[in-house]
């Protein structure tokens, strides 16, 4: 595994990134082009993300141009699905062929998501060098695939040579949005933001950009529980309008959200975090240094989540609840930690000891070493 990098000279060009599907991909990304841009103010980026999904929404609004492919997940089951997805495969991959000759980078990167996959075997065909950043403890199969022909593997957990050719291997930890992780000075302003009582504990309960239905009914069915605590809710899309009409007129120290746009501010207030155990979720818990209860998704490939989360409960850096477990324990081991302040101390120090400071500089210096 390789950790020390050479210096680079000339800057690059042209880069396509292509991943996304929920903000674990997507703010990694973002991160990333931002990095580049540090690099060289001029360089062109090309983002290409899979239609219909978060990106095609969220990488515009962050002022970078995006293309989509007409991509999808895999289905579980063999039917007739099997035979639009691959038709959509081979749509996509001469979608992105046609989208790499057009921009003509001097990079393809890949974040994970559907899009990365296609975007990825294109530039390959065409002789065009890649940079694949794999996010968890446990990689994909899209990604395992793809490693043979790619130049370099950034990742953000030890041991990742069980699946990687190590040679390719640079430990950088996972790139977080700097805005998100800078809390300095920011509780009064949170306070006033999400109009809480700054006398009580906080309780920051997030699933994730798309939300958690499992997380969701654990508060809910709990939700009487949580007297004298501030909650800030991120429910996704789905569940928000069940819980805003839940909290609304009796539970006024609970502030519900579809999604947070000042992250920063709910880690700034937070005592105790609950979250899903995603890959960035987890990286930003490092670097922001919360109590956290994590409660992985069995809903991901090869169960990821779990295995990023033992990865710090194998540390005394985290707690974890099982899925099937959280509407029974979820919101008694939340309550218990919040008033138990040497734990939370210990997680605390723990947590902050795993934490990556300045991945997206590394992997976009890796990325410029790749293009030349």
């Amino acid at each position: 595994m390789l950790y020390l990098r050479k210096e680079v000279i000339m800057p690059l060009h042209r880069v396509i990134i292509s991943g996304g599907g929920t903000g674990g991909h997507i703010f990694p990304a973002l991160a990333i082009a931002n990095a580049l841009k540090k690099i060289n103010p001029q360089v062109d980026i090309l983002f290409v993300g899979a239609l219909g999904k978060m990106e095609m929404e969220k990488i515009p609004a962050a002022g970078y141009k995006i293309k989509g492919l007409p991509i999808s997940g895999m289905p579980r089951k063999l039917s007739i699905e099997w035979f639009k997805f691959i038709y959509r495969v081979l749509t996509s991959l001469m979608a992105a062929k046609k989208i790499i000759k057009s921009f003509k980078p001097d990079v393809v990167v890949g974040v994970g998501g559907y899009a990365s996959g296609p975007t990825l075997k294109a530039a390959h065909s065409l002789k065009i060098p890649t940079v694949i950043q794999e996010q968890n403890s446990y990689p994909g199969k899209t990604n395992k695939m793809l490693a043979a022909k790619t130049k370099k593997i950034c990742v953000a957990y030890d041991g990742m040579e069980k699946w990687f050719p190590k040679e390719k291997i640079v430990l950088t930890g996972n790139p977080v949005r700097d805005e998100v992780i800078k809390l300095d000075g920011k509780k009064d302003r949170a306070t006033e933001y999400f109009q809480v009582d700054k006398n009580l504990p906080t309780l920051l309960v997030i699933g994730g950009s798309l939300g958690a239905k499992t997380i969701n009914e654990a508060i809910a069915l709990n939700i009487e529980k949580l007297n004298n605590i501030n909650v800030i809710w991120q429910t996704g899309k789905t569940y928000f309008e069940h819980a805003k009409n839940l909290a609304l007129h009796k539970y006024h120290h609970i502030k519900v959200f579809d999604f947070i746009n000042k992250m920063d501010y709910a880690y700034a207030l937070a005592d105790v975090v609950i979250s899903r155990a995603g890959a960035i979720a987890i990286s930003e818990l490092c670097l922001v240094k919360k109590p956290s209860i994590l409660v992985p998704s069995p809903n991901v490939a090869e169960d990821h989540q779990t295995k990023n989360a033992m990865a710090l409960v194998n540390h005394s850096a985290a707690i974890m609840v099982k899925d099937n477990e959280a509407s029974n324990k979820l919101v008694d081991e939340a309550i218990n930690l919040i008033y138990n302040d040497d734990l939370k101390h210990k997680l605390q120090i723990n947590i902050a000891s795993i934490g990556f400071h300045n991945s997206a500089d590394a992997i976009a210096s890796i990325i410029n070493e790749v293009s030349q």
